[in-house]
């Protein structure tokens, strides 16, 4: 026993008492008899949530997701309705995706919630994490959950909660959740379900979603050009197999070619290294099917089905992979576009990005005489302006890290309708004899070439997470003075919420919530953020350099230039 710290043992042995069922009590006596390090890790903190709700990995222990975590925040969250909605009817809609345990974890969530009274809505079977925003705000919910651990590895799973207008929870109801989860004991958890108040849903919802989608991301493409656009589509074995082939086909397009070797949902990703449509070898089976198939675009989705990776043939055919701004860039000028034909643009449209994406969305979107504004990253925090700002119509808005939501009415990023958007700009641009691809390099000779690169260091368990803290001290405490060469301008510092100017000394306010984020400037527009990863053991940097482009005929040759700069950056800050 000398060999567990006594604040460690003390929290484990908690879990020994009848409160918990029979099979956690013996995995937990073995981590206490054979396992210290996996004890700490398992008990050292109560696992919270993050920019995306609570996730983490599987098992016994405060710090894992297991039925006792999930159920006291289901406690937590049922006596917090019970306190904002007082004398309603509450309800609440519960999803799930591919992921192991997602079903059961999702009935013991139901469970806690019908036992508190809650009327529940749980889909039978797994669906696409956007279709549970929808579903919240048609059926009139309080609020929404889905379990899912987006594109993380097998051995995780996690908790997104959503609030009535569809959109995750942000201040100050994240805030009030979180001080009544963490006062919570484990007795306090009512498991006894009341069965009757739990509704299975599934096709009547599914249907009203697919229409909604394909009415908000189908344009006037002609059926022509939807018939002869040549799609590869992987689900990545998760859950947007239930709904993307059903939208592209409802939309008009023919040429679907899903891959069939990642058709099945499974939570082990068996042909997967990782299931993140944000890593290339992710998307490599279905880059070989594009080939053998003459595929004019490839997409392919991660397992709760909000993220979109998408490939599409350069300038001498290749089929090449597109980063997440670049998806966003495309998407967001397609969409000016659209609404400018319609004549809709009236100067009463906004367009939201994330403080680490792209500079080059803001010189697109004002050029169309839209409102752009930056928010923190996830998007909750653009759902949030569409609350704030209900004098302004929501055009779209994305994020770097492969994430688009196209108009309000889903109020998270939705891969299903992007799918579907991202499908109907290649059947358009190949219509009239250019090409995703041909427009994206377009957009870069009107409004700048921007390459971005992000780099994530992974930094696990309880040395990682103190590693992660100390590297952003230590970027505060001795901040860069020069990058590749160029003078710092700015610091942006989201914790202190000052920006400094570093030209003339002169200070403002940072007027959005606080985070743990550094933004760094150059004379020369280069940009550099620095954040921690609020649901993996990661610190990322994202690195953004930029130049102009006189001709698409120059685009190679400038392009590598920005490699360079960036592979200079990299080294010169020791991020490799």
């Amino acid at each position: 026993m000398s060999q567990h710290k006594p604040e460690i043992l003390a929290k484990a042995e908690a879990w020994l008492t009848d409160i918990f069922d029979a099979d956690t009590k013996k995995e937990i006596q073995h981590l206490i008899d054979n396992d210290p390090k996996e004890l700490e890790e398992s008990f050292y903190k109560n696992a919270a949530f993050g920019t995306g709700g609570m996730r983490g990995v599987m098992g016994v222990g405060t710090n894992r997701i297991n039925r006792y975590t999930l159920g006291r925040n289901t406690q937590g969250l049922s006596d917090y309705l019970k306190k904002e909605f007082p004398g309603e009817q509450l309800k609440v809609a519960i999803a799930y995706d591919c992921r192991n345990n997602s079903k059961e974890l999702a009935q013991t969530v139901a469970d806690v919630f019908s036992a508190n009274g809650i009327k529940v809505y749980l889909f039978s079977e797994l669906r696409p994490t956007p279709e549970l925003s929808f579903a919240v705000k048609h059926l009139d919910c309080h609020c929404g959950i889905v379990l899912t651990a987006s594109h993380n590895p097998p051995e995780y799973n996690g908790y997104k909660v959503y609030w009535k207008d569809g959109g995750q929870l942000v201040p100050p109801h994240d805030a009030n959740l979180i001080e009544i989860i963490n006062n919570l004991d484990y007795e306090k958890i009512n498991f006894s379900s009341n069965e009757e108040l739990i509704t299975k849903v599934d096709t009547d919802i599914d249907k009203v979603f697919a229409e909604a989608s394909v009415r908000n991301g189908s344009f006037d493409t002609k059926d022509e050009a939807r018939k002869n656009l040549k799609v590869i589509f992987t689900s990545l074995h998760g859950t947007s197999i239930t709904m993307v082939p059903e939208v592209l086909e409802k939309a008009g397009f023919e040429q679907i070619h899903i891959v069939e070797e990642q058709r099945d949902p499974d939570g082990n990703f068996p042909t997967v290294k990782s299931p993140n449509p944000e890593e290339p070898e992710a998307l490599e089976m279905a880059l070989k099917l594009a080939e053998k198939k003459d595929a004019d675009i490839v997409i392919g989705t991660d397992p709760d089905c909000d993220r979109l990776g998408v490939a599409v043939r350069d300038l001498n055919g290749r089929m090449i992979l597109l980063n997440g701004n670049q998806t966003m860039l495309m998407m967001t000028w397609f969409l000016l576009e659209q609404w400018k034909k319609q004549n809709k643009l009236d100067g009463n449209e906004f367009v939201a990005s994330t403080i680490v994406s792209t500079p080059m969305m803001k010189n697109i979107v004002e050029a169309y005489g839209v409102e752009y504004f930056e928010v923190l990253t996830g998007f909750k925090w653009i759902a949030k302006l569409i609350k704030d700002k209900p004098e302004l119509d929501f055009i779209g808005g994305g994020e770097e890290s492969f994430g688009f939501m196209v108009g309000d009415f889903v109020r998270d990023k939705d891969a299903v309708t992007s799918t579907l958007l991202a499908c109907e700009i290649a059947a358009q641009m190949k219509d009239e004899g250019s090409s995703f691809y041909e427009q994206l390099l377009k957009l870069y000779k009107d409004y700048g070439l921007y390459k971005e690169e992000l780099i994530s260091l992974v930094k696990k368990g309880i040395e990682g997470e103190a590693e992660i803290k100390q590297m952003l001290i230590d970027l505060r405490e001795k901040p860069w003075k020069e990058i590749d060469g160029e003078k710092v301008v700015l610091v942006e510092d989201y914790q202190s919420s000052v920006s400094k100017n570093l030209q003339d000394h002169t200070e403002e306010a940072i007027n959005i919530p606080k985070s743990n984020v550094l933004i760094y400037y150059t004379e020369n527009g280069t940009k550099i953020a620095a954040r921690p990863s609020g649901t993996e053991p990661k610190i990322k940097f994202y690195i953004s350099v930029n130049s102009s482009l006189d001709k698409v005929e120059n685009f190679e040759k400038e392009n590598q230039k920005l490699t360079e700069k960036i592979a200079r950056i990299t080294a010169e800050l020791e991020l490799g």
